[in-house]
């Protein structure tokens, strides 16, 4: 069994910097109730974001992206075809993607069958939460539509399979993320509950995977880095004031962080 690593802050600087040197085009194909919080995290953390979901174009647009985003959210027939058709194109481009296989389960099969399809396409990053993650390995989960019931330890061994399955990253998040390539394993602690709060968290928090593992040599610890600055983040955001105020100093400590302090 692979030992699992805490992953540190001197191993996420390099990786930080270098989203904010290199600004990323990030193309996010995502859901409805996230859309201009997600823009305004990827603007935060130094990357740009373009939301081109047209299956006219998406195509097109996956060739000078960066790097792309697929979030199954509020998934429609029209916007499935976009998605295939993207994730088609990434893999012929190697463009680096990610799924974010939002409420997939035996409740939802329609979105679950996307899901699948998009795994046949080779997904650079799945980040999910563990009940996802669990489902996507063929095991039993629970779950209340989008929000996962289950630890984030309990679909380690889940994530691990996972990843070597379909030769990929995956990254399951919560009270403790884990980041595995199958073979290796970064655990990164901290965050806050707020987080489980705020409409749009953890699809934000994909987005920022997707910036992270644009052009990148290592997209294992890129992974890592895009959960570490999201968890330390959400330390320093200010809660005192209520969610409103979270939400907001969120994104000023994404905007602000170096982690060299």
């Amino acid at each position: 069994m692979p030992t699992v690593k805490s992953f540190k802050t001197n191993q996420a600087t390099s990786f930080i910097h270098h989203v904010k040197q290199q600004r990323p085009l990030v193309h996010c194909i995502t859901n409805d109730v996230v859309q201009n919080f997600t823009a305004n995290i990827l603007l935060a953390i130094g990357a740009s974001p373009a939301m081109v979901v047209a299956e006219q174009e998406v195509a097109e647009f996956v060739t000078i992206a960066d790097s792309l985003l697929i979030n199954i959210g509020t998934i429609h027939s029209n916007i499935a075809t976009s998605m295939l058709l993207a994730a088609t194109k990434a893999q012929q481009t190697q463009t680096p993607w990610v799924l974010d296989p939002v409420a997939v389960g035996p409740a939802l099969n329609y979105r679950t069958e996307i899901a699948y399809q998009l795994l046949s396409l080779k997904p650079t990053v799945i980040r999910g939460n563990a009940s996802e993650i669990l489902t996507l390995n063929g095991q039993n989960s629970s779950a209340k539509g989008p929000d996962g019931q289950d630890s984030t330890q309990s679909a380690l061994n889940a994530a691990k399979e996972l990843a070597q399955k379909y030769q990929t990253i995956v990254a399951v998040t919560g009270d403790i993320d884990y980041v595995t390539n199958g073979n290796n394993v970064y655990s990164i602690t901290g965050g806050d509950i707020a987080l489980t709060k705020v409409t749009g968290t953890g699809c934000s928090l994909s987005a920022m995977v997707a910036a992270f593992i644009a052009n990148s040599p290592d997209p294992l610890s890129a992974t890592a880095s895009a959960c570490f600055m999201m968890k330390k983040s959400a330390e320093l955001a200010n809660k005192q004031q209520g969610l409103g105020t979270f939400t907001v100093s969120l994104l000023d400590q994404l905007s602000l962080f170096n982690p060299s302090l």
